[in-house]
């Protein structure tokens, strides 16, 4: 069984910054794909960053590229996500993810992939 437990969310100011953290319990192997995803008012759920846990290479959408930093602690089991330059757009329920693969591209970026969520945590950025 894996938990996943996110921590980190809030209010700020747009151009503000905040780090989301997401501590995984349970075992977790290099050939695993951590995910943070994000879900606002009326929307579907939507990919925002992803990495692979062995080699560490990442991936972002667009929407958060530039501005968004996804990083792991091996040691700790906790994968992070750096927001900075907030926006009010980026307003949402953060929710990070595990998936059993080591792929990228599209596979990496859709909801279903992932096979264990958190409880999500909510970002607020005001104008």
């Amino acid at each position: 069984q894996v938990q996943l437990v996110e921590s980190g969310g809030g209010l700020v100011q747009a151009g503000g910054s905040l780090r989301l953290s997401c501590a995984a319990s349970g075992r977790t192997f290099s050939w695993y794909t951590m995910g943070w995803f994000r879900q606002a008012p009326g929307k579907e759920r939507e990919f925002a960053a992803a990495i692979r846990w062995g080699v560490g290479s990442t991936e972002y959408a667009d929407s958060v590229k530039g501005r968004f930093t996804i990083s792991r602690d091996t040691a700790k089991n906790t994968v992070y996500l750096q927001m900075n330059s907030l926006k009010p757009e980026d307003t949402a329920v953060y929710y990070c993810a595990r998936g059993a693969f080591n792929t990228g591209g599209s596979f990496a970026k859709r909801p279903g992939s992932y096979d264990y969520w958190g409880q999500g945590t909510q970002v607020t950025v005001s104008s």
